[in-house]
């Protein structure tokens, strides 16, 4: 089974919202990337993301966390293929000490997870590859 791991910090920069929260479309961004790679990795092709069959958020994102972005193929049909992804906080930040402090979290927190469909090219009769 193929499985792609994208890791990522989340800047300052990203946080929209009080508190240092980020919006839910900065997780959505990464999943695409993750499902574009794991297209080229088994298919050669970038694919295309179709769409979500199942997205949950369960745990906020904050500015100065560290992503660990995981994706990976579930099943195979003739030009779809079925993802699982997954996002968890494996650090963040903590202010407690220092301004630019950090901790590595004890066990990771699971953010976002989500359900989705990646189609490939089809390969026509007599083309070829």
């Amino acid at each position: 089974m193929t499985e792609i791991v994208h890791r990522r910090y989340v800047s300052y920069a990203d946080a929209h919202y009080a508190g240092g929260l980020v919006d839910g479309a900065y997780v959505m961004r990464i999943f695409g990337e993750v499902a574009t790679e794991l297209s080229i990795v088994t298919e050669g092709d970038e694919g295309l993301l179709a769409g979500y069959e199942e997205v949950d958020f369960h745990e906020p994102v904050l500015a100065g966390d560290l992503l660990e972005v995981t994706g990976r193929i579930t099943s195979v049909g003739r030009r779809s293929r079925r993802l699982e992804l997954q996002a968890h906080v494996t650090s963040r930040s903590d202010h407690t000490a220092r301004e630019s402090g950090a901790v590595q979290l004890a066990e990771k927190l699971l953010v976002t997870t989500a359900v989705a469909v990646l189609v490939v090219p089809g390969t026509e009769k007599g083309a070829e590859k």
